[in-house]
């Protein structure tokens, strides 16, 4: 049976799944959100390991199990197709659920992702790192963890959002479970997804790719996503890097807007 995992919702309209990033939360992703809630009912999702989900069996936590549970949401809901957004981690999965089930994604948002490792080697590579990352989190502790998974060159940029701003995103990343975030490196990581490269076909929604301008290989991730998927847009965000949502949150919401306002349209 496919555990359940934590959601919550605001909104009226067409249903919008949220999911957010590795060590995130829904908390992370509502300031986007609630931008949005005036056109879609957001559910925002804990994807297993995080936030108030926390710690499932270990078997939940494999990526295609995850995919099972999101569509549980929706069949628990009575959806039968929702849009999708997702950052990062959330972004892959996301994908994952457009290119798996293609009649329940109407639309997917990607911010900072990527379809994932093209080769066996790069995989098996990218799960040794995330096992030695695991080992280190579980020696060294959470408080460790966090503090490294911060300060990684692909989040620099977000220095710009101010000591007040990082402390409250550490203050919620510490309020993860470390055997969740354990267990989600461990069974959803880059290494153990699917590649969807050869699949982005199946997609059959409209996508629109959001990417920060100081984010350079997410935006050669995007351009070569693009080149794939047959009704893909993308979105250069100033003045951000990864996290484009948190760093530019009025021109990603501004861009989301808009690209829903065209999916109502169609």
């Amino acid at each position: 049976m496919t555990a359940d995992l934590h959601v919550e919702a605001e909104g009226d309209g067409p249903a919008l799944l949220l999911l957010h990033g590795f060590t995130g939360s829904t908390a992370t992703m509502w300031p986007l959100g609630r931008t949005l809630t005036g056109r879609r009912m957001v559910l925002a999702v804990d994807l297993p390991g995080h936030g108030r989900t926390g710690l499932l069996e270990s078997p939940d936590h494999r990526f295609e199990a995850t995919l099972a549970a999101l569509v549980r949401i929706l069949d628990q809901r009575g959806i039968d197709e929702a849009d999708v957004l997702g950052y990062s981690m959330g972004g892959r999965i996301a994908l994952g659920l457009a290119v798996r089930h293609p009649d329940r994604v109407r639309s997917t948002v990607l911010v900072g992702s990527t379809a994932g490792y093209s080769t066996d080697a790069e995989r098996a590579a990218r799960r040794r790192s995330d096992a030695a990352l695991a080992d280190d989190l579980i020696e060294r502790g959470l408080e460790w963890f966090v503090d490294h998974w911060m300060n990684l060159p692909l989040f620099e940029s977000q220095e710009r959002l101010g000591n007040h701003a990082l402390a409250e995103a550490r203050s919620l990343r510490l309020a993860n479970d470390p055997d969740g975030l354990v267990a989600s490196l461990l069974g959803s990581g880059t290494g153990m997804q699917p590649s969807f490269w050869g699949e982005l076909d199946a997609v059959r929604g409209p996508v629109l790719l959001v990417v920060g301008e100081e984010d350079t290989r997410y935006r050669r991730l995007a351009v070569r996503l693009a080149s794939g998927l047959a009704l893909a847009q993308t979105e250069v965000v100033p003045e951000a890097g990864h996290a484009a949502h948190l760093e530019n949150l009025p021109a990603v919401s501004a861009a989301v807007v808009e690209f829903l306002d065209r999916v109502d349209a169609r």
